[in-house]
């Protein structure tokens, strides 16, 4: 498609800025349909591995931290690069980058669906958190490009908010249904089913726009945000695993020092990467960090219902997503409603409501009994508050600053997505397997390897027991079992004081935002 460039001054930073030729309203709508494919392969990926965990383990048989690892380093790179990403974006072509990320996480993919063992999953894990940087931030610069009418704009926000947050609780029923039928290796293949339409229908659809005048990629500060997250991150596993110790504190202090040198390069440097400034504005920090502690809950719920409902439950990977299925289509209609409310209701009323709705889903599942029904509807709960909540705290956090700042903003909103969703395994996830670790009895008789393996997760204790007679596996299983729902209780508790704390926020820092 041929290109019209304008070049026009932006007054936020004196300096040229080339938009795309203007797009009649079949085509806008039709390149969101396709922008859409990256966002919801991106939030599906965060999240489908949750039902795969028990496979997972029964076949690669991975430690507890390892399997922490599969889950976590995903999101970690894919937050540490998405800031250095959407500049590079912005600097060599959106849609370039959108394509060349698509390109290669197609391609890990399919390495990832046939990793030897856990160690190659990892680092595949890792590969596919690189590429999937390039996605994100290209496909929400696309957006505000495409779509230059406000209202439209709020809308075409929306529909890309929900389908994040959709497809992050879309991804155990994906997972469950691949899983019915495949391989846990299945999961990964799903991105190539995805991404090649991706590659032929955005040349078609989605216009080229850049910025050739963006500053470069900072790469000193890139890596620090990165060593300092995955320092911060690894503390925060080995505290919950070992308790506090001084590899624990040693860890999280080096992620604590790393993370303030990269604010402090920030403040320094002529074009920082993230604009703290930003920061200053109540509302804006207040909906950053009500986006981060909801995805937090979100993940960590995930993460124990899913195998709650495979290993303690019984249920096949379908069956067990079809629990889950009420609170996927809540969340996306909460979001949807959301949009059309807040032009009546005060977002501070709508988001603090969700908010505490979901609370008292994490609230039933601690004080209640680990039945179907009851985690079916704490789920849908927790998903249709955060689903409201979300979609409204990314819209402010694009209206309530400048609009030659909204790429800047953008990318923290992103950022603060991801490490929602790094922490809500790493805490949540880790105090659940601390929790588990403590309290499993292993039967006497059991060989060390075994032993070992059963203490690590609920998955290996199960895998482990396959092997046992029948007394002792009977003992391991009702003993892992009841050490995992001790572990449950505790995560929930602290999940819904997370939710509260974002209420909290929203109450103080919302209160003035329309």
């Amino acid at each position: 498609m041929s290109l019209t460039f304008d070049p026009q001054v932006d007054p936020g930073h004196d300096r040229t800025v080339v938009p795309v030729t203007p797009l009649s309203r079949r085509r806008r709508w039709l390149a969101l349909a396709v922008l859409m494919l990256p966002v919801l392969l991106v939030a599906v990926d965060n999240t489908v591995l949750n039902f795969a965990l028990p496979q997972i383990s029964e076949a690669l048989q991975p430690t507890g931290t390892q399997l922490l690892w599969v889950i976590d380093i995903y999101p970690l790179v894919l937050a540490g690069l998405l800031v250095p990403m959407g500049a590079a974006a912005d600097r060599f072509g959106r849609r370039r980058m959108l394509l060349i990320g698509a390109a290669g996480f197609a391609l890990v993919s399919v390495g990832a669906a046939y990793a030897p063992t856990a160690a190659t999953l990892i680092a595949a894990r890792g590969l596919l958190g690189f590429f999937g940087a390039m996605l994100m931030p290209s496909t929400l610069s696309l957006l505000r490009h495409i779509f230059t009418d406000r209202q439209e704009r709020r809308t075409a926000i929306a529909v890309w908010g929900a389908g994040f947050g959709g497809g992050a609780a879309l991804g155990p029923i994906v997972g469950g249904f691949l899983l019915e039928h495949f391989w846990w290796g299945s999961v990964f293949l799903l991105a190539v089913g995805v991404l090649v339409p991706l590659l032929v229908l955005a040349p078609l659809f989605v216009p080229e726009s850049a910025d050739p005048r963006a500053q470069p990629v900072d790469a000193v500060s890139v890596l620090v945000v990165l060593a300092g997250m995955v320092a911060l991150v690894l503390g925060v596993k080995t505290f919950a695993k070992d308790g506090a110790s001084i590899v624990a504190f040693g860890t999280f202090a080096v992620g604590l020092g790393l993370l303030t040198a990269f604010v402090r390069r920030q403040r320094r440097v002529r074009h920082p990467m993230i604009e703290l400034d930003l920061f200053r504005r109540g509302g804006f920090s207040g909906a950053v960090l009500i986006n981060l502690l909801s995805v937090v809950a979100l993940v960590g719920f995930l993460f124990f219902a899913s195998q709650d409902l495979q290993l303690v439950h019984g249920l096949a990977p379908m069956r067990a997503s079809l629990v889950l299925l009420p609170g996927v289509f809540g969340m996306v209609l909460a979001g949807l409603l959301a949009a059309r409310l807040a032009r009546r209701v005060r977002p501070v009323v709508i988001v603090t409501g969700g908010l505490l709705l979901s609370a008292s889903g994490y609230l039933l599942v601690a004080l209640g009994s680990a039945d179907l029904t009851l985690l079916g509807v704490a789920f849908a709960m927790v998903a249709i508050g955060i689903g409201a909540a979300e979609t409204l705290s990314n819209d402010l956090i694009l209206s309530l600053v400048p609009a030659e700042k909204a790429g800047a903003a953008s990318a923290i909103s992103e950022t603060a997505y991801e490490v929602g969703s790094v922490l809500g395994t790493a805490i949540l996830g880790g105090l659940l397997t601390s929790a588990y670790t403590r309290s499993v009895v292993v039967p006497d008789g059991v060989a060390g390897g075994d032993a070992a393996a059963a203490r690590e997760t609920l998955g290996g204790a199960v895998e482990v027991a396959g092997r046992l007679p029948a007394e002792q596996a009977q003992a391991l299983v009702a003993s892992a079992q009841d050490a995992f729902a001790s572990g449950i209780w505790l995560t929930s508790l602290i999940g819904c004081v997370l939710v509260l704390g974002a209420a909290g926020i929203a109450v103080g820092a919302l209160r003035r935002a329309r």
